[in-house]
């Protein structure tokens, strides 16, 4: 390869894993306010498979066109290369971390050696957490504070017609958080630890330990018991999951409770919800340094801990896919760039 180019992952086609291609590519040039970076890992997230598998689980005309081939990819933690002549907050050196892109879809590229990212977008690493454990933060880290903590933008939502809201925590309140060992859920239930919620974390019985040792007071294995009929009073439900189901977390809430699905598509209970005075809500997350940077010194300081299921190459993003395929996921799936 020549100092013009770099390795990266495309599609050049719609499908499963095997699409995924080991291409050299130009490395991207500089536009006003970015930065360019020298990528050390990269995590993976459910968006990267949704635009993979050609938006699929999206109605019709809600997928959005995507020009092949594209680099997918958002999550990257690295060292920065080149700035911006107009960039200021960042220089040459500096180990920055981020979301990049999102959800501009199909414009992220972190799947690459190098990544152009809006300086805006970044945050500077946690001196104490490396490269893997920062990949893995991104994405999965601004969706767990914009549903919880704070929105922190103001763009319309596709979704619903009112603004999302997180709920105030504290020692007042109870949150479940269903599909917890993953990577939203596993800091979705750190982080109301932090705010000195009460956490019931949902997941597979294999996760037990590892949900407790976050923090979690009290553990329902899904497989055993449905916690939709042994929870009751609870003031808010974060599914991870999402989905079609999603309503059944209705009877675990008190009068006036709220339930935010990460994927909302497919909720049917409105009728229940508005009948009882519940709150059902979700956003789409959005890049954002600052917000990244507040969570970053919580994982500096041991607060907040990414957990990671497991690491691959960049060359072997196709392996990494399968894993993901195959579920019951432990925090995050990540790709080291040699």
């Amino acid at each position: 390869m020549s100092k013009e180019t770099m390795r990266a992952i495309r599609l050049h086609e719609f499908g499963g894993p095997e699409v995924l291609r080991y291409d050299v590519v130009p490395i991207p040039q500089l536009e006003p306010g970015e930065v360019l970076v020298r990528a050390h890992a990269v995590g993976i997230n459910p968006p990267d498979w949704y635009l993979r598998d050609g938006y699929k689980m999206l109605p019709p005309e809600w997928r959005p066109a995507v020009p092949l081939p594209v680099i997918p990819g958002t999550d990257v933690s690295g060292v920065v290369e080149a700035v911006a002549p107009d960039v200021r907050e960042l220089s040459v050196g500096d180990a920055v971390f981020g979301m990049i892109r999102f959800p501009s879809f199909g414009e992220s590229s972190a799947y690459a050696e190098y990544v152009a990212a809006p300086a805006s977008e970044l945050a500077r690493k946690p001196a104490r957490v490396d490269h893997v454990l920062a990949a893995g933060a991104p994405m999965a880290g601004l969706t767990a504070w914009q549903f919880l903590i704070e929105l922190g933008h103001d763009h319309p939502n596709a979704v619903q017609p009112m603004t999302h809201r997180p709920v105030p925590l504290g020692a007042h309140t109870t949150v479940l958080v269903n599909g917890a060992a993953g990577g939203v859920g596993h800091l979705a239930a750190q982080l109301a630890k932090w705010k000195g919620a009460r956490v019931i974390a949902v997941s597979s019985g294999a996760h037990e330990s590892f949900l407790r040792e976050l923090g979690a007071d009290e553990f329902i294995d899904y497989a055993k018991t449905p916690p939709e009929d042994v929870v009751r009073d609870v003031d808010l439900v974060v599914d991870t999951v999402g989905g079609p189901t999603t309503g059944r977390f209705l009877r675990t809430l008190k009068p006036g409770g709220a339930l935010f699905p990460v994927f909302p598509l497919g909720f049917s209970g409105a009728e229940e919800a508005a009948k009882n005075g519940f709150t059902v809500s979700a956003t789409q997350v959005r890049s954002s340094g600052s917000q990244l940077a507040e969570l970053g010194r919580l994982l500096d300081g041991g607060t907040v801990r990414v957990a990671i299921d497991s690491t691959f190459p960049l060359a072997d993003a196709r392996r990494a896919h399968e894993r993901a395929a195959r579920g019951h996921i432990r925090g995050k799936i990540v790709l080291t760039v040699p």
